[in-house]
């Protein structure tokens, strides 16, 4: 798969980039976070830094003033595995080189599966703030290397916490698996209660 640059025009129908953040501080407190061996991990919120001048920038001039959280996804990873999507655009801060796999909602067939050979590709340089906007479809991003990645992850406050839905749930519903969370998998990815709407290849680099 070719992998493009973040800063490409064919990303423009993504997300965009935002310079001109301080974010030293945040770095700072990313590097005492866990980078585990061959797996992903997830974190919505990191104590301490959502207190820091630099997070109260991010939700001020890239939120509106909303309240926002404030956490990471570090690990190895090279596969596409799940595509999911927000009601609202999501940041990712790339504290190390990486890559992320993203598609377009409007791909979504009215049955909910979508075709993977429509995914692109895009190189994050480390140092990146890089908006995602909700109708983007993504995951959890790709390392660049053998040396697994970091990215700081900023979205409303609640984004990703628990939900109740009913048993019964149809159409969109059916790819809730927690607030602000629309999900569709793969099947090869095996991820419980999940809509396995993937259609071909599950992506590897």
């Amino acid at each position: 798969m070719e992998i493009q640059n973040v800063a490409d025009i064919a990303f423009k129908v993504y997300g965009r980039i935002h310079t001109g953040y301080a974010l030293e501080g945040i770095f700072e407190k990313m590097q005492d976070t866990p980078l585990p061996e061959g797996e992903v991990i997830y974190v919505p919120s990191l104590e301490g830094m959502e207190g820091l001048p630099e997070t109260e920038a991010l939700k001020n001039q890239l939120f509106g003033g909303l309240d926002i959280q404030t956490g990471y996804c570090n690990g190895y990873n090279k596969k596409l595995n799940a595509l999911e999507y927000h009601r609202s655009s999501e940041i990712d801060i790339a504290v190390t080189d990486l890559v992320l796999l993203v598609g377009r909602q409007q791909d979504i067939q009215d049955d909910f599966t979508y075709d993977t050979s429509l995914i692109e590709a895009f190189f994050v340089p480390a140092g990146t703030v890089v908006e995602l906007y909700a109708t983007t479809l993504h995951y959890a991003p790709c390392s660049a290397d053998n040396n697994g990645f970091r990215c700081v992850i900023v979205l409303p406050k609640g984004t990703n916490e628990e939900i109740e839905l009913p048993d019964n749930a149809e159409g969109e519903m059916q790819l809730i698996t927690a607030r602000n969370k629309w999900l569709v998998a793969h099947k090869e990815a095996g991820i419980e209660g999940a809509f396995n709407g993937l259609r071909g290849e599950n992506i590897c680099l």
